[in-house]
């Protein structure tokens, strides 16, 4: 059974695939809950319907299952400030598409 710093460990270094900064950094990873065995996880876009939802979810979910946990998110938008701050961050460290 894993403990909470055990999951920050894991999900605190997933960085996005075309801005060279973690979801953490971005704001995108909003909250992180454990409860017995069960990560949950609020993520939180600057837009509805970002095209790279899935893989997003996905980079986060897989290593946290491959430990065994049990994996439930929810989807918020950022608030205007956050969102300020993601678009700046995403302007300074674009890589490339993530697609």
């Amino acid at each position: 059974m894993m403990n909470l710093e055990e999951v920050y460990a894991i999900v605190k270094d997933v960085r996005h695939p075309a801005i060279d900064h973690t979801l953490f950094d971005l704001g995108i990873i909003k909250e992180v809950n454990l409860e017995g065995e069960t990560v949950s996880v609020v993520f939180a876009f600057p837009f509805p319907n970002i095209p790279i939802e899935d893989q997003l979810v996905g980079s986060v979910a897989e290593p946290l299952i491959e430990k065994g946990a049990e994996f439930m998110y929810k989807v918020d938008l950022m608030t205007e400030e956050e969102k300020s701050k993601f678009m700046k961050m995403e302007a300074e460290a674009w890589k490339g598409s993530a697609i």
